[in-house]
């Protein structure tokens, strides 16, 4: 057999073993990714992690979520800054992602108790939904502790009563 045949053989057999390996269906992807999509809009994630969602009545186009904003949360834990969450969640796995929002406990005003109540599906899905949407590198500024200056515009939170 000439070696055009013989590599046209095995590019076939290789081929024929690609089909065999389920793959998962368009349909299955395209559910995933609308679940998520559904779960990051009445989760809230875009009123803190997207620049200008809110005010805009949700009119911020969909390339534009989850890129983190300067408008920082200040009270007596510090200032926090909502994180690009395209580019926090490039450095999870699936697994990694759910187990993490699983168990987090982070500063206000992230309502951090949403996501340890969440399925795993529903982790897997707003996982899936984010990675979606791309990597940025849109940058937000870093907490800053109690009593240090803040340079980026904040909203003052209110003490917790006692």
């Amino acid at each position: 057999m000439s070696i055009k045949k013989s590599l046209m053989v095995i590019g076939l057999t290789a081929l024929g073993s690609f089909h065999a390996v389920p793959a998962i269906s368009s349909d299955s992807q395209q559910a995933d990714l609308a679940k998520g999509k559904y779960l990051v809009q009445l989760g809230g994630c875009n009123d803190c992690h997207t620049a200008g969602y809110a005010p805009s009545g949700a009119q911020t186009p969909v390339q534009n979520w989850l890129l983190g904003d300067s408008l920082g949360y200040k009270g007596p834990w510090g200032t926090t800054y909502p994180t690009n969450l395209r580019q926090f969640i490039q450095n999870f796995s699936e697994a990694q992602w759910i187990a993490y929002a699983q168990t987090m406990k982070t500063r206000p005003p992230m309502p951090w108790w949403v996501l340890n109540a969440m399925t795993t599906d529903d982790l897997a899905a707003i996982y899936k939904f984010i990675k979606s949407l791309g990597p940025s590198v849109a940058t937000v500024p870093s907490y800053v502790a109690p009593g240090q200056p803040t340079k980026a515009p904040y909203i003052q939170w209110p003490e917790p009563p006692k």
